[in-house]
């Protein structure tokens, strides 16, 4: 969960205030039938209390407080927002895996404009894979895929290191579902800039040797598919804590790096994409914009 305390209004861009983050990893806690587990419920109503908690303190004046893939496809999802509503007064409004797509595209296209030219952006969040393409604000195709780094961890790779049959079978399905969406994207062309948002895509290309975030939100960073072929093996062969230590990896995604990996390389790959160039906007500066684009200049 991250709450994001930006001072905003129509025609300027978001300045970023406070970061609040709190660690759930809801898609790692579902239980067999597909349910947030009582661990995860309690844990997400609590998190909503520490986030209220902040944006108060930091003077918040209005909350745009959203949910995704975690929730929206969780077999007790309706539960679970009924029980944060009732214990928080939050409302949280779930995006659907293709709004998600859309959102992440406007963040993009905003960051770097209509320079771009044909933008195709990638996004790995815990439980999908966001896929968007276009020339406008709009894009003209998007997908969502359940392809998240968590979600796949959970379900595919419960070993510490993963087995290797395992990742063998995982890499295939993976390969597979995207595989099945390039021709919706490929007839539109080949883009002019590839981006990709996502604390996964951003702890790849900081090991591929981009700059820390603490250098700041406009320095270039990129990830090649060469580099990223190097450390897979790499990645996959590594018990989670060593993972852990290795430069701009936090302990909380150490374990669900590898699935997360697998799931860029075969985009990239996929899609012909030898390099591509970190974006600090994501869905969340997306949800801000499109909010903003509905109010009134002053």
């Amino acid at each position: 969960m991250h709450l994001l305390v930006v001072d905003a209004h129509p025609g300027a861009r978001p300045l970023p205030a406070h970061s609040h983050k709190v660690d759930l990893r809801l898609a790692q806690l579902l239980d067999a039938t597909g349910a947030i587990a009582p661990e995860g419920v309690e844990r997400l109503v609590a998190g909503v209390r520490d986030a209220l908690a902040a944006a108060e303190d930091k003077g918040v004046e209005e909350l745009l407080p959203f949910a995704t893939s975690a929730v929206r496809e969780a077999a007790n999802g309706e539960e679970v927002l009924a029980r944060v509503h009732e214990e928080t007064g939050v409302v949280l409004r779930v995006i659907s895996g293709e709004d998600e797509a859309r959102l992440t595209f406007l963040a993009a296209r905003r960051w770097y404009g209509w320079s771009a030219g044909r933008l195709l952006v990638l996004d790995i969040g815990g439980g999908s894979l966001e896929i968007a393409y276009g020339t406008d604000e709009e894009p003209d195709v998007c997908a969502s895929l359940p392809l998240g780094a968590g979600r796949l961890t959970a379900g595919r790779l419960p070993g510490d290191p993963p087995q290797a049959e395992d990742v063998r079978a995982l890499r295939k399905d993976i390969r597979t579902q995207i595989a099945r969406v390039v021709g919706e994207f490929s007839r539109f062309g080949t883009p002019d800039h590839v981006v990709a948002t996502s604390k996964t895509f951003k702890q790849l290309a900081r090991l591929a040797g981009a700059a820390r975030s603490a250098d700041g939100l406009y320095v270039q960073r990129e990830l090649k598919r060469k580099s990223l072929e190097e450390w897979v093996p790499r990645l996959v062969a590594m018990p989670a804590a060593e993972r852990a230590l290795l430069p701009g990896v936090s302990e909380g995604r150490a374990a669900q790096l590898p699935a997360g990996a697998l799931v860029a390389e075969a985009a990239m790959d996929l899609f012909g994409v030898e390099t591509l160039e970190i974006c600090p906007w994501a869905l969340r500066e997306g949800v801000i914009l499109r909010h903003l684009d509905h109010l009134p200049a002053e």
